[in-house]
């Protein structure tokens, strides 16, 4: 290999290891990196949603450059295998976890590929509703393997603390009441924290450096355990976990600061905005309402519960509507409500 190429998978390595929320729970990959012949390299990136700094098209031409035809081969059929998967994945109705199965493939079973029906086998260890613990039982005993699902949990949770998930989205193309309780509820589960001034974005150095200097008493304030719980996942305040959904754009899965006409305001003043509302104890049953008390505003996702990016220690949690002291409910001014869709009987 060359001084060129081992310079390229050095600097990943480097990104990767000297971050702290990784290094002890990415080591497989990072060897399945080094091990370059048997890894597609856009697409082990690009697992990561952007939480590594690398120019990955420059990344690539380096690396293709410097490889035999041989191994231009077996590189060409790992990604292959990568683009196999996440298409019977989809087919199969499980494409809000592609990524689940390409890290299965990186981190235990790349020396299985080569055998027929390979990705129908790994595709035919998902189940709806499955636990990682599930998970891991059913490609054990499809490949023969000893994976444990704490391990798998631990890669996994980078990753889904990163990865916007648009699965189960009843229109991701308009802003509704349905996607924002999708939203947030997805938020919850990838464990997605706290970070006042911020809105769904990965809470990355640069990002911790100018929320910093903008608010040094609320972000300041929590510097230390901001950068031991948050760093490198994505974080929200109470009122910009509504407004990142907002922000969404569904075709590149960025959040773009004050698109989509939903404006840069406060919970307060979205409160105020709102033409929709009432007292708390007068909540009709709508998912997607929001929910406020004076400074604060949360998400109820219906049957008595609350999402809300609750304080910088807590993060985003699920609550009952009874255990904030909310005082009103109002429809969000920038999104449309819709009604639950009905099974109709023929």
């Amino acid at each position: 290999m060359s001084a060129t190429v081992a310079a390229a998978l050095k600097k990943i390595a480097v990104s990767l290891l000297t971050n702290p929320k990784v290094v002890k729970t990415i080591l497989g990959i990072v060897l399945g990196i080094i091990i370059i012949i048997i890894m597609p390299i856009v697409a082990i990136v690009s697992i990561f949603n952007g939480s590594i700094e690398i120019d990955t098209d420059r990344l690539q031409t380096m690396v293709v450059e410097n490889l035999s035809a041989e191994e231009q081969q077996k590189l060409q059929f790992a990604q292959d295998t990568m683009y196999a998967i996440e298409d019977e994945m989809k087919t199969a109705g499980f494409g809000g976890r592609v990524k689940e199965a390409q890290v299965l493939y990186v981190l235990a079973l790349s020396g299985y590929a080569s055998e027929d029906g390979f990705v129908s086998k790994l595709v035919g260890c998902f189940a709806e509703d499955q636990t990682d613990a599930q998970l891991i039982v059913a490609v054990n005993s499809a490949f023969g393997t000893q994976l444990t699902a704490e391990d798998f949990g631990k890669i996994m949770g980078n990753i889904r603390a990163v990865a916007i998930d648009l699965s189960g989205y009843t229109d991701p193309a308009t802003k509704n009441n349905l996607d924002l309780v999708q939203w947030a509820m997805k938020a919850k589960k990838a464990g997605w924290g706290y970070v006042y001034g911020t809105y769904g974005n990965v809470f990355d150095q640069e990002m911790f450096d100018f929320k910093l200097e903008q608010y040094p008493d609320e972000v300041g304030g929590h510097e230390d355990f901001i950068r031991q719980n948050w760093l490198g996942r994505r974080t929200a305040d109470c009122v910009g976990l509504i407004k990142g959904y907002g922000w969404l754009d569904p075709e590149t899965k960025e959040v773009n600061y004050g698109t989509n006409g939903m404006p840069d305001i406060g919970a307060d003043t979205m409160y105020e905005n709102a033409t929709e509302k009432g007292t708390i104890d007068t909540i009709p049953e709508i998912p997607g309402l929001a929910v406020w008390h004076e400074g604060h505003i949360g998400i109820y996702i219906g049957n008595g519960k609350v999402v809300q990016a609750a304080n910088t220690t807590a993060g985003v949690i699920l609550t009952n509507l009874s255990d904030t002291a909310w005082t009103h409910w109002l429809k969000i001014p920038y999104i449309s409500y819709v009604e639950e869709q009905e099974e109709t009987n023929s």
